[in-house]
């Protein structure tokens, strides 16, 4: 087999990994004994002397790597967790707050009508982050599995991006101003005001839910906004094809976003089915489930872009990362939890 072949995951290969995934989060992450540097626990490939082997993983996501003499017995990785051999992979710490978003290059932190994805947006009391794309809910006869698509006039058009670049972290009220581009990069209410705070998914954060009771699947909301003044295209990469269910998103595809910090920026996905604690600022964490890992391809204010294949099929929601990796929900869940039409095909 090829080598770069042994970095994609094949699908039967990784439902042999997700069966024993969730026995071994319980195990593996129990808050009340907490492992040094570890972080979360995703289904991905097996390496052996830094080259991937094809073969399934639990991946125990870690911070750092260290050394194994500076670990006490507690701390060390087991080859094996439930039935499935296991690896160890670093992703830094996840951290989700805009906090100060990076200069960058700032081709996108500035004013556009209408508005593409990957440009700045925010909640009038936040920083800035980025518009994933543009979405209308889904019509009559939409379901989520298999999606059987309505017909009709969509009654509202939003702008798509996470609860902490829309709706501040579950603090703000639903007919919030959005400013486009975010308070960071210069917009003022009600000069650069785009869309109203229309809905979100709370984020259940330690403290004050303990981190086992967590089930967070996204970090999403959407705003109402006016037709002419949102465009579903995104800078750089194109109108969105097509969204894909979870169980085609595959370790090793090479994904893609547009970011009001980092602009255009590609990746390959390392871990799939992945239970991460993420921080949010000022001591609090919140525990996702079912998320996507990839290597880097983000910073501080590309939160809220969409995530895509090479040829322009949405695969996930960015939402947090490190200096070496980023997190992103499962556009499936972001989807049907918000109700909203990202794309009208499966692909």
């Amino acid at each position: 087999m090829p080598q770069e072949d042994k970095k994609v995951l094949s699908a039967a290969a990784a439902a042999d990994a997700q069966r024993v995934h969730t026995a071994a989060v319980a195990e593996f992450l129990d808050p009340e004994k907490p492992r040094g540097n570890v972080v979360g626990l995703g289904v991905g490939v097996k390496h052996k002397n830094g080259e991937p082997t094809g073969e399934p993983a639990l991946l125990v996501l870690v911070t750092q790597k260290v050394d194994k003499s500076q670990l006490s017995a507690a701390d060390l990785v087991p080859p094996k967790l439930e039935t499935m051999q296991t690896d160890v992979l670093a992703i830094g710490y996840p951290f989700a707050g805009n906090g100060s978003p990076e200069a960058g290059i700032q081709t996108l932190a500035k004013r556009l009508r209408p508005a593409k994805g990957g440009y700045s947006v925010g909640h009038f009391q936040i920083t800035a982050g980025t518009i994933a794309t543009c979405v209308y809910d889904i019509l009559p006869g939409g379901t989520v599995s298999p999606p059987i698509h309505g017909v009709g006039i969509p009654p509202k058009f939003y702008i798509l991006s996470n609860n902490h670049v829309l709706a501040n972290v579950n603090a703000a009220s639903l007919g919030d101003p959005i400013l486009q581009p975010g308070p960071f990069d210069g917009g003022t209410d009600p000069a650069d005001r785009i869309a109203k705070l229309s809905r979100f998914v709370p984020i259940t954060l330690e403290p004050p839910v303990p981190r086992a009771n967590h089930r967070n699947l996204i970090d999403a909301a959407v705003a109402e906004g006016e037709f002419h003044d949102l465009d579903r295209e995104i800078y750089w990469s194109g109108a969105v094809r097509g969204w894909r269910l979870k169980a085609g998103v595959t370790v090793g595809a090479v994904v893609k976003k547009t970011g009001r910090t980092t602009n255009f920026t590609a990746g390959r996905i390392t871990a799939i089915n992945a239970t991460v604690d993420v921080g949010y600022g000022g001591g609090r964490v919140g525990r996702f489930i079912d998320q996507i890992v990839t290597t880097g391809i983000s910073a501080g204010g590309d939160s809220g872009s969409l995530v895509t294949t090479l040829d322009n099929v949405a695969v996930g929601l960015l939402f947090a990362g490190s200096s070496i990796s980023t997190i992103v929900n499962q556009i499936e869940n972001v989807r049907a939890l918000l109700r909203v039409e990202v794309a009208e095909q499966i692909l």
